[in-house]
Order: C-alpha cells, then sequence, then structure tokens
C-alpha cells in the first residue's frame, strides 16, 4: 500500500499485540487462529522499497508461534492495510510482489535462508472502503481464460484473506466484544453523528468491561480523535483525553453535531420544498399564459380547436374546455 493511502491510527492500533490478537481471533478462520500462541507476537519491520511499484512499503508485520504435527514454527502475519475509495483490482498481483519482496528481504537480513526454507506467510488484506471488495483474492484466478490442465501446475498461486469491514452487520459486531470490533463499528457509522453516537457509547462500554482498561482507554482515544478529524467534526479534540472519563463531554459534542445533523436535513427539506413550489408556480403561470393565447385565439378568430391547440402547446380536450368556458 502506497503511504498516500497509510492510515496512521491503523498501524498504531496494529502496533500493539492486543489488537493483533482481536483482529485474527475475532475475524479470521477459527482453523488458523486456534493454531496460534499469541504470547509469542512478534513486530517485525515492514519498511522496505518495493521495485516494481516504486512505493514505501509499510504495512505490519507479525510473527507468532503455530503449532501443528507435534512440530513448532513461526508464521509471519502479513496484515495489508487498503484504505482506498476503490476496491483494487490488481491486488493478487500487489499481494503476490509485496510476499516476494517480503520474503527476499528475510533472505537479505538473515532471518532465513534460501536453503534452509521460508517460513510461512499468513497475508491478510484489511479494507474498510464504502464498496464491498470484489476484487479476486487467488492471483490464478486472474489468469484468464483458465489455461489447459497440462500448464495449470505451472501458474502462480498466492491466496489473501480478506477482512472487509463493512461487510459485517452491527449484529455480527456485538456479538464479538472486543475493542477493535468496536473501532469497525464506528468506521462502519459513516458520516452519520446521530450512528456514530451509538458506535461510540458501545466501544465506551467494551472498554470500561476490559481487564486492561486504562490502557486501551489510552489506544482507542488515541485512534477516535484521528478519525473524528478526518470526518471534519468540529469538536475541541484537544480536550478529550480519555473516553471513558470525558465520555459525557464527548456525548455532549456528538448530540449537538445530531442536532445539527438533522437541522441541516429540515432545512434542505425544506429549501426543497421552497424550490418545488417556485418550479410549480412558474409552471403553473406558463398554462395559464397558453390558456390565455387559447381564450383569445376562440373569441376573435374562426379556428377550429385543433388548430388553436396546436397554436397554444394544449390539447384539444383542453381548448374545448376553454371554448365552452367563453361561451358563458
Amino acid at each position: 500500500m502506497s503511504s498516500n493511502h497509510h492510515d496512521t491510527g491503523y498501524k498504531e492500533l496494529f502496533s500493539h499485540p492486543e489488537f493483533v490478537q482481536q483482529l485474527i481471533e475475532g475475524f479470521a478462520p477459527n482453523e488458523i487462529a486456534s493454531l496460534m500462541n499469541f504470547a509469542t507476537l512478534k513486530q517485525h519491520s515492514g519498511n522496505y522499497i518495493t521495485p516494481l511499484f516504486e512505493e514505501k512499503f509499510e504495512d505490519v508485520v507479525w510473527s507468532v508461534e503455530v503449532t501443528w504435527n507435534g512440530i513448532t514454527q513461526d508464521v509471519f502475519l502479513y496484515i495489508l492495510l487498503e484504505f482506498q475509495s476503490k476496491v483494487d483490482n490488481t491486488m493478487p498481483l500487489r499481494l503476490m510482489h509485496y510476499v516476494a519482496c517480503f520474503y527476499d528481504h528475510l533472505l537479505k537480513n538473515r532471518a532465513a535462508t534460501a536453503r534452509q526454507g521460508l517460513p510461512p506467510i499468513f497475508p491478510v488484506v484489511l479494507y474498510n472502503g464504502s464498496q464491498r471488495w470484489s476484487a479476486r483474492q487467488d492471483i490464478y484466478d486472474m489468469v484468464q481464460p483458465e489455461p489447459p490442465e497440462f500448464l495449470r501446475a505451472y501458474q502462480p498461486h498466492l491466496r489473501y484473506y480478506l477482512i472487509d469491514e463493512g461487510h459485517f452487520t452491527d449484529e455480527q459486531l456485538s456479538d464479538n466484544y472486543t475493542p477493535l470490533s468496536g473501532v469497525f463499528g464506528i468506521e462502519n457509522a459513516g458520516h452519520s453523528w446521530e450512528a456514530l453516537q451509538q458506535a461510540v457509547d458501545r466501544v465506551v462500554g467494551i472498554i470500561e468491561a476490559d481487564p486492561d482498561k486504562e490502557r486501551t482507554d489510552r489506544i482507542i482515544t488515541r485512534w477516535i480523535k484521528r478519525h473524528l478529524s478526518k470526518l471534519g467534526a468540529e469538536l475541541q479534540l484537544e480536550r478529550l483525553d480519555s473516553l471513558t472519563e470525558d465520555r459525557d463531554m464527548l456525548a455532549e459534542n456528538l448530540e449537538n453535531l445530531v442536532k445539527k445533523e438533522q437541522q441541516i436535513g429540515l432545512q434542505k427539506g425544506l429549501e426543497q420544498g421552497r424550490q418545488e413550489g417556485r418550479q410549480e408556480g412558474r409552471q403553473e403561470g406558463r398554462r395559464e399564459a397558453k390558456r390565455d393565447m387559447a381564450r383569445n385565439l376562440i373569441s376573435r378568430t374562426e379556428m377550429d380547436d385543433q388548430l388553436i391547440a396546436e397554436i397554444a402547446g394544449l390539447t384539444v380536450n383542453e381548448v374545448s374546455v376553454l371554448r365552452s368556458q367563453v361561451r358563458h
């Protein structure tokens, strides 16, 4: 992901091991999460240059011990933060390139050797765009049309696991009672201050129940200040030091934004009504002018109704009604 799309708030969230654990346990397949010893989480640098895309790469990389068939080894969690406004259909190609570059990074830093073999990687794409993700998830699926059977074994394969925040309903997030699910709920609230207020109330409740309340409060408070600033909320964010301690102040400010949102909506509705009224008035004025023209032609000429209707822009039936009114 290029730095233009890099969300520093999320990068900070996932610099804390508990949020990485919440991401995998709450949103990744259980058969993968259940193998991981999250007490062994270790953060690694994801900063390097990818030559193909000529960009500095700064996504989140952690290693964690995984045990299966009696063998324990490190697996690298490769979390790509994808916060572009549109779905990137080249994602399988990009991710294959990124993973290859990361393996090269491990070899150059002697964290792995070609002789001993490369460690497994679990690639995760975390996406928070408004459009639902529709890109293919395996580079093999981009090879079109599908090659004949004798060539299939030679085609590249790399699949990533997608976590599309907007895909989760409020009910699903509520069932997943973690600070990270609360963050996702705030993201999904969009620019509706009323929905945002409800999402903030929920995350405050989650923080209150967290065993490490003070630490979680600090982390989420820093994140939500960035988020509200990004939304352009007219709040005195410098006064917000703790979601739990300053919840009344934040709730009051959000309530004011809700009222302002509702007032703006009402004003828009009234203005739209006035515009529609003015438009309707202009239309009625034009119709009356046509009727006046028709009345004059009826009174002063011997034209039939069909011809008058064509000249005035009315229907023959309207002209017939006007003729009966003129006669009386």
